[in-house]
């Protein structure tokens, strides 16, 4: 910046100034401060309105402000914003008049009223946008005067004038990415230009394509990273780095998996021996191929996670590695990190320990396969996959007796069983949802999990015993008063629930779990217990999982989709050539920080990104049955309304006036009441709908109530 610029920043700081007022105040050539005033409107350091100039928003500075805090602008509505302090000390409210054209994302400097409207509640005002974020997705629209404009997702009612350049063949309800190009001082003055044209948003594959862009996930790899990547094209494992390994090519090693899973980290080997059982699982040695420094691993890091949504999958590895050599596929040589464990009769850990092995798997398990097996309906004709599993089959009752042990030890130290519901979205040749089907957990699922949380375990004792630096998978116990919140709704529900301390015990939640579990007021428990807990993330401290209740517990067996797992696997190798701790220290400390930090932040990401991407395809499907009858259950109760959730897990709103005659009442957030009419509806009570409305650009389903 020019001092000139300077000096008009600092003048209109002030207050706004008209051109002539600026000459006057400044006593520069008028032609010299039209070119100046020109470039900072153009770059939004100044914003124009009326004819008068004033600090733009796009990097205005209030280096005098006081008492500001550093926060993320997170939520954005036409009267409204929040903003999430940096330090995470909770949200800021942001009435609309106070955004000033802050948008979501931005980096901002807010100043706390002193007085805000509801006592004791954080409000504030944004001074300052430190770091503005211009890359946004949306919905073509129409302006107010019937101009243009585009809607961002996730901001309703706020409306941007397109620039014509850049917008030809835009039409109204095509998903587009764009950017801000000019900012002014309130949303309205802003204006945008299409970079990216994606399609109709009638179609969830085009506006999942806009979240992905609206997100910044990468669906390329750069250049550098697929060379490397084309180094493993058709590759087979190296026959002198296998002869250094322990050789498990004899024992009879296989996967057990989805139908359509193409990336397979893990594989299971079980021998019962007299006195317990002998547990092999035996993940992809993703770090032998993903060395520290490479572009591989550069790329790895910033991804994070894999991403999976509908049919398809941001894979945080290149196919030459994801699906090809580090994929432990069916009859193929492939290099593995072990965790072989013995197990005694009752099936606690006795001993364990890691090796880098070579294994062979004999066959690609399906889960709904050995399902099949290990529980066969009446009458089944079990003769083929008799025979696809002749190699493996005398495991499976083994690994059925082990898993039964398991679940009998996991209920005894209080590990939580919260009933979910999770969906599996059945798409058709072009890539539309054409059904929804809930996904159930058979027992080999189930089976599976387990194992692969024993191994996760034994990663975890192995980093926290040597004192090492390493990536933990942490889940810290509910607070005070997420409690308080929890006790409320169990007392609406009708249970007076005591418990002995502040926080409960893992095993007085998991008794209100099984008393609830398949009665009315299941849902509202199962849900009031899981939204008490805390998030679940890496930290390179050891502070155990509350919800699984392990002292020690990490991410080891999944290295082809989460970095964390990559990360120890790393550590665990150097640990295995007999590195001392000291030099671990020196070579991991700041790693393991990193790693964990980065990890968690993306996990969230992904997350977001998974379910809002499915509400797409909810919304798609649902789209096609608009005016269908359903009875659903009520999941969620708010003063606006309540939402129904299907058998189908798809949800729909239900506005509170088709509800009640007069103003509800809602009893934490349990039940709602109409005074006039006497009518209430709870969590887990059932309701009779109709589809009213889908709009898939917004991912959102209403239900229209039907009186019974």
């Amino acid at each position: 910046m020019t001092p000139l610029q300077k000096n008009i920043l600092n003048a209109v700081k002030r207050r706004p100034m008209t051109l002539r007022e600026l000459q006057n105040n400044l006593q520069v050539d008028n032609s010299r401060l039209r070119t100046s005033v020109s470039a900072m409107v153009a770059t939004g350091e100044l914003s124009m309105r009326n004819g008068t100039y004033a600090p733009g928003f796009a990097t205005y500075v209030n280096a005098n402000a006081p008492e500001t805090i550093p926060c993320t602008l997170v939520k954005l509505a036409a009267r409204f914003g929040f903003a999430s302090r940096d330090d995470g000390e909770g949200d800021i409210f942001i009435p609309g008049r106070a955004l000033h054209g802050a948008m979501p994302q931005d980096k901002i400097n807010v100043k706390l009223f002193d007085h805000p409207r509801v006592e004791g509640s954080s409000e504030g005002e944004v001074v300052e946008v430190t770091v503005p974020n211009n890359r946004f997705a949306g919905t073509v629209c129409l302006s107010e005067d019937g101009r243009l404009a585009v809607e961002p997702d996730g901001c309703r009612d706020v409306k941007f004038l397109l620039a014509k350049q850049g917008s030809e063949g835009v039409h109204l309800g095509d998903k587009v990415g764009f950017l801000i190009t000019h900012r002014g001082n309130r949303h309205s003055d802003h204006r945008a230009a299409v970079v990216e044209k994606f399609g109709s948003s009638d179609y969830a594959s085009e506006c999942a394509k806009a979240i992905l862009y609206g997100r910044n996930v990468r669906l390329e790899f750069p250049p550098e990273v697929l060379e490397e990547a084309h180094a493993y094209d058709d590759a087979t494992i190296d026959p002198t780095e296998a002869a250094k390994r322990l050789d498990l090519r004899g024992i009879p090693i296989f996967t057990i998996d989805s139908a359509e899973t193409k990336d397979i980290d893990d594989a299971i080997s079980l021998q019962k021996l007299d006195d317990g059982y002998e547990l092999g699982v035996h993940i992809a040695d993703v770090s032998h191929y993903v060395r520290p420094g490479s572009a591989l691993d550069e790329e790895a890091f910033e991804r994070a996670t894999s991403i999976y949504y509908a049919d398809k999958v941001i894979p945080m590895l290149p196919t030459q590695l994801s699906n090809g050599i580090c994929s432990l596929n069916e009859g193929e040589d492939r290099l593995a990190f072990s965790c072989l464990m013995r197990l005694d009769e009752n099936g606690e850990i006795r001993s364990y320990k890691f090796v880098k092995s070579v294994i062979c798997s004999r066959v690609k398990g399906v889960y709904k396969e050995i399902n099949a097996l290990l529980e066969p309906e009446e009458g089944a004709d079990l003769t083929d996959l008799q025979t696809k599993y002749a190699a493996v089959l005398d495991q499976l009752p083994v690994m059925d007796e082990l898993y039964r042990k398991r679940l009998v030890l996991r209920k005894a130290r209080g590990g939580m069983d919260i009933e979910s519901n999770e969906a599996k979205l059945v798409m058709d040749e072009n890539g539309r949802c054409v059904d929804i089907v809930k996904r159930d957990r058979g027992t080999s699922e189930c089976m599976i999990e387990e194992f692969m949380l024993l191994a996760n375990q034994c990663a975890a004792n192995a980093g926290r015993t040597n004192k090492v630096p390493f990536v933990y998978r942490v889940h810290e116990a509910p607070d005070a008063e997420k409690m308080e919140k929890l006790s409320a709704t169990l007392l609406a529900c009708g249970l007076n629930a005591k418990f002995k301390n502040p926080i409960p015990t893992q095993l007085e939640l998991a008794a209100l779990l099984d008393e609830t579990r398949d009665q009315p007021i299941q849902i509202p428990v199962h849900t009031g217990i899981l939204r008490s807990m805390q998030k679940a993330r890496y930290a390179p401290q050891p502070l155990g999982h509350y919800g699984l209740v392990l002292a020690d517990y990490a991410h080891f067996t999944s290295p082809i989709r989460r970095y964390p797992d990559l990360a120890i696997h790393r550590i665990l190798s150097e640990m295995l050539t007999g590195a001392s701790a000291s030099q671990l220290q020196k070579d991991f400390n700041e790693f393991a920080q990193q790693a964990s930090e980065k990890s968690s932040k993306q996990e969230v990401a992904a997350v977001r990104i998974e379910r809002d991407v499915e509400d797409l395809y909810k919304a798609e499907y649902m789209h096609s049955h608009l005016g269908e009858v359903y009875t659903g259950t009520v999941a969620g109760i708010t003063p606006r309304g309540v939402f129904v959730e299907l058998d189908n897990t798809v949800e729909g709103f239900v506005p509170a006036a088709q509800l009640c005659k007069g103003e509800p009442q809602v009893i934490d957030g349990v039940s709602m009441l109409d005074p006039l009419t006497g009518k209430s509806w709870m969590l887990g009570s059932s309701m009779k709908i109709q589809v009213a409305a889908a709009d898939v650009a917004l991912g959102r389903i209403d239900f229209e109530y039907m009186v019974e």
